[in-house]
């Protein structure tokens, strides 16, 4: 009889199996199982991201066309992130902030220190890329932007994810922009405006997403709708377009991903590689 062994010869050739061979088949061993509304919910991020990156360039194009004074702009993202400052410890009652060991005078002076240097070298970012074409800077900038979401940080563990990256590539694009701003000022409330809504915005989203549920959602669902309203302002046609982008992606991509959920057929056998359960460390010694 034929055994499934290496260290006995046995009249067989070295690929024979016999009619057990199969009887060891398993189907979808560890393919997940999604629920529609919790793909969803995990989908907020995606549209928060891209509401992010649509109001500040709604931000900018107005600036640029001289509707939004920086003066209105500074005074609103300042009170807007004093809210949230106070938000995120709400949240969890201070528990991350008194895990990290982080104290208030030390957030006051890093926001002092990077203001104070923002503002210093704003000069430099209005005239650092006067050398360079407006289209190539449009270029850059919106590439830069796509990169952005791309390596941005969604809650998925995969190698692609860099949150380092994805937030340099935001703050480059901020820059390029600026510099096509009237003066320096602008510069300068341009690229504080991109820190707290590309570095700042999403800290906050995670923590209400990990604490409070139903607050991230409804925070969602407010700042899409305030998005979509100012696109709708500088074109309406934009504005269907990236409502129908946002269904897409909370709607009609979690369908898809559950509809492709059973037609998935993994099989496992004993074809697959030997996985060693047992502790070798004492090998190592």
């Amino acid at each position: 009889r034929w055994q499934k062994v290496l260290y006995e010869r046995q009249p067989f050739p070295d690929n024979y199996v016999d009619q057990r061979f199969l009887e060891e088949l398993r189907k979808n061993v560890h393919a997940r199982r999604y629920r529609y509304w919790a793909v969803v919910f995990q989908s907020g991020a995606v549209v928060q991201q891209l509401c992010s990156v649509c109001v500040f360039v709604l931000t900018w194009w107005y600036m640029d066309a001289g509707a939004l004074s920086p003066q209105g702009l500074f005074g609103a993202a300042l009170l807007s992130s004093l809210l949230g400052y106070v938000l995120f410890d709400a949240v969890d009652g201070g528990a991350g902030r008194w895990e990290s060991g982080r104290t208030r005078w030390a957030d006051l002076k890093s926001t002092l220190v990077f203001a104070a240097f923002t503002y210093g070298f704003s000069p430099v970012l209005k005239t650092l890329t006067e050398s360079i074409s407006t289209d190539t800077i449009y270029a850059m900038s919106a590439l830069m932007l796509l990169g952005h979401l791309i390596f941005f940080d969604y809650g998925a563990n995969a190698a692609i994810v860099s949150s380092t990256l994805s937030l340099n590539m935001a703050i480059f694009a901020s820059v390029c922009l600026a510099s096509r701003l009237p003066r320096a000022l602008h510069a300068f409330v341009m690229v504080t405006f991109a820190m707290q809504i590309f570095a700042l915005w999403p800290m906050l989203q995670k923590k209400l997403k990990a604490r409070t549920p139903r607050c991230y959602v409804g925070v969602t669902v407010l700042f899409a709708l305030a998005a979509l309203a100012g696109l709708a302002t500088v074109s309406s046609v934009g504005a269907v377009l990236f409502a129908s982008l946002l269904l897409a992606i909370s709607c009609l991509c979690p369908y898809c991903l559950i509809r492709l959920q059973l037609l998935k057929d993994n099989i496992h056998g004993p074809w697959d590689e030997a996985v060693i359960k047992e502790d070798l460390s004492r090998f190592l010694m």
